[in-house]
């Protein structure tokens, strides 16, 4: 079994039963107990679970407001880099996240039309003057400050953009970009799917980051917008996708 699949059914366990101990699991999937503890480290990471001393408890994915400060000033030099490729007028599809919403803020006075699932990004801009702004709907998901779901995804399919920006958990070295969230990888697909261009938006730790589940190739991209290097940055430069260095 491939860790991306045994890791998933690990948080399917422990959704189902509450917790889980490493002992069990290690038995469960006949691997280790180190390698269990990674699994769970790695999940805990994403938000996807909290650890507790001897075993797991299922939780909401991390809190927006404990996310949002992490690489703050790198994500705000991403946000302005994104919003020099945003033209006044145009219409702007802005993913749910924390980058994207630094791309928002950057995006504060612009004469454009927001489209956004993300209450982050609607709080930036509810105010910002000549911004319209247009909420897409949804099922709301306080501790991330989101709106996912199936009226999310049907509101997207019924709008174009000219422009959209998009986060990810991680990129991995076959330049797959994933996520750590089920509920918004439809949203994510519908966003590439219902704009003209599409750029990713990302820090330089989500390369390779994390993140279990499948979105899509960096191909699907017109563009990365990050400050990360390395020999993942370089793949992708090698694939034809644009590289876009604050």
């Amino acid at each position: 079994m491939l860790p991306a699949e045994r890791r998933k059914r690990i948080l399917d366990e422990v959704r189902q039963t509450g917790g889980l101990d490493v002992v069990s699991l290690s038995e469960a999937y006949g691997v280790s107990k180190s390698t269990i503890r990674r699994d769970l480290n790695l999940l805990d990471s994403q938000g996807m679970l909290q650890r507790v001393r001897g075993g797991t408890i299922d939780a909401d994915p991390r809190p927006y407001a404990q996310v949002v400060t992490k690489a703050a000033d790198e994500k705000s030099k991403i946000g302005h880099e994104a919003a020099t490729l945003v033209e006044d007028g145009d219409i702007v599809l802005i993913d749910i996240g924390t980058t994207t919403a630094a791309v928002a803020q950057a995006l504060y006075g612009r004469h454009v039309t927001v489209l956004t699932a993300s209450l982050a990004v609607i709080d930036i801009l509810r105010d910002s003057p000549g911004t319209e702004l247009i909420v897409l709907g949804g099922v709301v998901r306080n501790s991330y400050l989101s709106m996912v779901g199936s009226l999310t995804s049907h509101a997207l399919s019924q709008l174009r953009a000219d422009i959209a920006f998009l986060g990810t958990s991680g990129v991995r070295d076959d330049l797959v970009v994933m996520d750590s969230t089920g509920t918004e990888v439809p949203i994510k697909h519908s966003i590439l799917k219902n704009s003209t261009s599409a750029y990713l938006v990302a820090s330089a730790d989500k390369f390779p980051g994390s993140g279990i589940l499948q979105i899509c190739s960096v191909s699907e991209f017109d563009g990365v917008i990050t400050t990360a290097t390395g020999p993942i940055i370089d793949s992708i430069s090698s694939s034809g996708v644009q590289v876009i260095h604050p």
